[in-house]
């Protein structure tokens, strides 16, 4: 499902036009990212959680030449399924 998808199925199930789902969709999507940026974590019961966490510099290979290459620290979104939204897959 892509995004234009997306807020076709919103509008449906919501009773929403195309035009208010998506400025819902993209109110979450850009709250949830400034949340994130700020190192907070989003927590939307029974859906799931997204959370940042940081992931350290470590050693790696080039595929092609088989030398050793330094792969940077950096930050990485998490998100972990919440029981229903398992429980439903």
């Amino acid at each position: 499902m892509n995004k234009a998808q997306l807020i076709d199925a919103i509008a449906a199930e919501a009773s929403l036009t195309k035009a208010d789902a998506k400025r819902a969709l993209d109110a979450f999507v850009s709250t949830t990212t400034g949340a994130l940026k700020k190192g907070d974590r989003v927590a939307l019961v029974g859906f799931g959680s997204f959370s940042v966490s940081k992931r350290n510099a470590r050693t790696g290979r080039n595929p092609q030449t088989g030398k050793p290459i330094t792969i940077a620290a950096k930050k990485v979104v998490k998100f972990k399924a919440g029981a229903d939204l398992s429980g439903a897959v």
